[in-house]
């Protein structure tokens, strides 16, 4: 048998499930992010302000790295493997991000921009 406080909670949760609807899938924006000698594929995203996101990475051939400072995000982009980074966007505006592992020659130019819209 449930403790009292067990059953407010279980009643509390179900209630906000029947006000607010169920969660689901479509609320996070994910985005698969390919890297590669030198560039990436997109390198224009658009997201929602306030819109969780998950950014899928892959490298398709050596370390690469993701630096958006402007959002605040990060992460290396290992070969072989899919790197996720999961954010909110709390800012509208436009943001440049760029290679933060120096890849070779052309690394410079390894660089592309996120919109947040309102």
């Amino acid at each position: 048998m449930m403790s009292r406080p067990a059953i407010l909670i279980v009643a509390a949760a179900f209630f906000a499930v029947l006000v607010a609807g169920p969660l689901t899938a479509d609320e996070e924006q994910v985005i698969r992010i390919t890297a590669k000698k030198f560039e990436y594929s997109p390198k224009e995203i658009t997201l929602k302000k306030g819109v969780p996101v998950t950014l899928e990475f892959v490298s398709q051939d050596r370390l690469h790295g993701f630096s958006c400072p402007g959002l605040k995000i990060r992460s290396d982009i290992p070969p072989g493997k899919v790197t996720t980074l999961h954010f909110v966007p709390d800012k509208a505006g436009i943001f440049p991000f760029h290679c933060d592992n120096f890849c070779g020659s052309g690394h410079e130019g390894m660089r592309g921009t996120i919109t947040v819209t309102e």
